[in-house]
């Protein structure tokens, strides 16, 4: 028995677990923070919450902490991706709905405090070329999904087209994200561990200039 404990605990020592050390920068703090969620029972709650929000209101997407529970808990990773797909999707049907009924009354404040008139029109534009692809690019990429949801309510986008869309984008980039970290967490949380200043500023680039790209 004792021989068959020491191989396996030989085994997991091998597993390379990074050193979160102690620190003062201000960002690598942040990213420590929010890998601390992983073992936290709201994890997922706060995952939903923000997956939620981020599609009508909120400007921070759920994948860093997707990214954290999924690295805290491998085998899990499928599930949290599910929790963030079907939030997300909520979240977008809700700023369809505020683009449908209630944009009379608070599209001024949209205007002024989440994205441009200049975005605006220029998702109609896309919607009047392709509505499905629009909504299918925005939920799978870095640009701002919420735009999108909210437009597609306000130019009366076919509700059916954006959901089917808003469905296999959103679960397409959240589930392409679990599956990795699956497969490959211990190497990817080594890889960010040893260059997070540059995956920091990749991080910021491609969130800024995806509001960029609508402002």
């Amino acid at each position: 028995m004792s021989g068959k404990t020491d191989v396996v605990d030989n085994a997991n020592a091998t597993q390379p677990t990074p050193r979160r050390i102690e620190t003062r920068n201000p960002l690598r703090r942040l990213y420590y923070w929010v890998l601390s969620w992983a073992d936290h029972r709201y994890g997922p709650a706060i995952l939903a919450a923000v997956g939620l929000a981020e599609s009508s209101i909120f400007p921070i997407p759920p994948d860093p902490l997707l990214m954290a529970l999924c690295l805290g808990r491998p085998k899990k990773s499928l599930h949290f991706a599910l929790i963030a797909s079907i939030a997300s999707v909520v979240g977008g049907v809700l700023g369809y709905i505020i683009g449908t009924y209630l944009w009379g009354a608070v599209g001024d404040w949209f205007l002024a405090h989440v994205f441009s008139v200049h975005a605006f029109e220029e998702v109609g534009r896309r919607y009047q070329e392709n509505a499905f692809l629009a909504v299918f690019s925005a939920a799978f990429s870095p640009i701002p999904y919420k735009v999108f949801t909210i437009a597609a309510g306000v130019f009366k986008v076919s509700f059916p087209a954006f959901l089917v869309a808003s469905i296999i984008g959103r679960s397409g980039r959240f589930f392409l994200v679990a599956g990795l970290l699956r497969l490959y967490g211990r190497t990817v949380e080594a890889f960010i561990e040893k260059h997070f200043g540059w995956m920091t500023l990749a991080f910021v680039i491609l969130l800024v200039g995806g509001f960029l790209l609508f402002r």
